[in-house]
């Protein structure tokens, strides 16, 4: 069954770039209700935790480098399958591969640098989602 919650960030690169009200807008108009959200910055060793499960993987030193090299927009979003509907939002990784109207379409530079994380499944949303809040952060 599809839960009604996912997470998401908004990464270095955008929100540097100035398009983080841009996207947030593209997620409210989609239908999505922000029901948690923070400006932060990842130490590198948090990043290298929130992105533990690839550490065995080539990119990993070079993933938590560049998600801690700048201020990054953490959020909870709420719509009925928000896992499915926000990936598809979202677009595919590469935006050269991703749909028009998509965000990653819009806003991203390259496959490395591609604008926003999205949860690929409702468990992972859940464990991201407490990752960066507390429960009486979610409204």
């Amino acid at each position: 069954m599809a839960g009604n919650r996912t997470f998401t960030m908004i990464k270095p690169e955008a929100v540097e770039n100035g398009a983080s009200g841009a996207i947030l807008a593209k997620m409210e108009a989609s239908g999505f209700r922000i029901v948690a959200m923070k400006k932060t910055r990842l130490s590198e060793e948090r990043a290298g935790v929130f992105y533990e499960v690839h550490k065995e993987r080539p990119f990993y030193g070079e993933l938590v480098e560049y998600m801690s090299s700048g201020p990054i927009i953490a959020a909870i979003l709420e719509k009925d399958k928000a896992v499915i509907d926000f990936r598809t939002l979202i677009g595919s990784t590469d935006p050269s591969e991703a749909a028009e109207g998509t965000i990653r379409k819009e806003f991203a530079e390259s496959k490395a640098k591609n604008a926003v994380h999205g949860s690929d499944s409702d468990e992972n949303a859940s464990i991201e989602g407490e990752f960066f809040f507390a429960s009486d952060e979610r409204f």
